[in-house]
């Protein structure tokens, strides 16, 4: 019994957690809303440009997408148990979402990260510019991995995994940059077995282009397709793996004074630029500041115009499913009544339980980046 009142505290502490990062404005979730009521920086003047919104912890994104969070984290030397050398006291242990001394805990207690914990209903896509991840999952799966890889799981009928972050070095600091994307499955597929793949760095491509002054532009295409190259495959039942979703995630680096058209794509998708490195920058011909995102109308080409400053932004883009969300902590699904069904099939099965010792599972110091898959198959990179 005391183990299950454990568990059964964790969820709601993790529900509370994510509910408290998640701002769950799924009303009219899958229509082209009108921001202008939200943001007065909508110009009338400028129908490229749908709407602008300042940035917080958690951002804000549209149909097929539920949330992006850009976790920045300057950690410190690692100790001989991969957690941080320095002193945690101050910190409110287990729920550690305030910035303090340039990090987070956030659920972890004594290595940072995210504790096994389960999902359902739709997919993680962790993309990962420094720093590791350690996973660990309900399937027997595990994986390290970092340093421009990334992750693309499937939670489907339902999960359990952990993503630690573990502090490898012990003689310099270990900073940590992430996004964690939560892209939405449609009804059809939210049962779907759980799955994930990893899209390795070194596949993924990153197409350089030169303005007239030879300026650089660079896009890393995590998904989707720009010009003759495609991202790796996503996983069989993801909303993106079929090519008429138009489904893309691009991270894009524009040096200083660099020019950059953003293409046309199909008409009737969601399309936001988040722009999340770089003093300001200009969208449209729309002043743009610092940690704003800019909405798009996605059938028009957009001049993307930096200033002196390097400039990096994200491009979430995709076919809204345009279906009802309920979403509560760590379950999306499209009605209530799925939702309580969720919850009373983790509390009955644990979705597989749990084959770790420990809920903040990390793996050995001296490994590598790696991959072991539920059906066994291993991927080894170094």
């Amino acid at each position: 019994m005391k183990k299950q009142i454990h568990r059964r505290d964790f969820l709601s502490r993790l529900s509370l957690g994510i509910t408290s990062m998640i701002a769950i404005t799924f009303p009219g979730y899958g229509k082209n809303k009108d921001f202008s009521d939200m943001n007065n920086n909508q110009s009338s003047a400028n129908p490229t440009i749908l709407g602008v919104r300042a940035l917080g912890f958690q951002w804000e994104t549209k149909d097929p997408f539920l949330f992006c969070v850009h976790h920045e984290d300057k950690y410190p030397k690692g100790n001989k148990d991969m957690g941080p050398s320095c002193s945690l006291d101050g910190r409110h242990i287990g729920q550690d979402f305030i910035l303090k001394d340039g990090f987070r805990m956030y659920h972890g207690e004594k290595i940072p990260g995210f504790p096994g914990h389960p999902h359902r209903g739709f997919e993680t896509i962790t993309v990962v510019r420094e720093g590791m991840v350690d996973h660990a999952d309900s399937l027997g799966a595990a994986g390290r991995y970092g340093d421009g890889d990334v992750q693309w799981m499937t939670a489907g009928k339902g999960v359990q995994h952990s993503e630690m972050f573990p502090l490898l070095d012990e003689n310099e600091d270990n900073p940590l940059e992430l996004f964690q994307i939560w892209l939405n499955l449609p009804r059809k597929s939210k049962m779907v077995d759980p799955h994930f793949t990893m899209l390795w760095g070194e596949n993924i491509p990153i197409i350089k282009v030169e303005d007239k002054n030879g300026i650089t532009t660079e896009i890393e295409v995590v998904a989707g397709k720009l010009e003759d190259k495609s991202a790796p495959s996503p996983p069989p039942n993801s909303w993106a793996n079929d090519a008429l979703n138009h489904v893309a995630v691009w991270n894009i680096k524009i040096d200083k004074n660099g020019t950059w058209t953003l293409p046309k794509a199909a008409p009737g998708l969601n399309r936001t630029l988040y722009f999340y490195k770089g003093p300001s920058i200009k969208i449209a011909g729309k002043n743009i500041e610092y940690y704003h995102a800019v909405d798009l109308q996605s059938d028009v080409e957009v001049v993307i115009e930096n200033g002196s400053t390097e400039a990096k932004l994200l491009l979430l883009q995709g076919k809204p499913i345009d279906e009802p969300v309920v979403q509560h902590g760590p379950f999306v699904m499209n009605s209530k009544i799925e939702i309580q069904q969720a919850f009373n099939d983790y509390h009955q099965t644990q979705f597989g339980g749990w084959p770790w010792s420990k809920r903040d599972q990390v793996h050995d110091k001296s490994r590598g980046r790696f991959a072991l898959h539920a059906d066994g198959k291993l991927e080894t990179k170094g």
